[in-house]
């Protein structure tokens, strides 16, 4: 499976994008959402990469990071 596409060959959004949108969310993960939308700086078109490039510039404590592991992880399977 190529990283842009889903399982079913179709055009997954960017990361950030999709962070975005896990409105709901509740635990590590909807924390990070709430950062995400309140960060005019987020990367909203980033990779998981970029997102941890960026809160780790941002000095973000740890939990942020275990939550984008977490993210990732149901992205991928998105």
């Amino acid at each position: 499976m190529q990283l842009g596409l889903d399982r079913y060959g179709e055009a997954r959004p960017a990361f950030g994008a999709w962070v975005l949108q896990q409105v709901d969310r509740e635990g590590p993960v909807g924390e990070l959402v709430k950062a995400a939308k309140a960060d005019r700086r987020f990367p909203r078109a980033g990779t998981p990469r970029d997102v941890r490039k960026h809160l780790n510039e941002m000095q973000a404590a740890g939990e942020m990071f275990e939550a984008v592991d977490d993210a990732e992880l149901d992205w991928l399977c998105y």
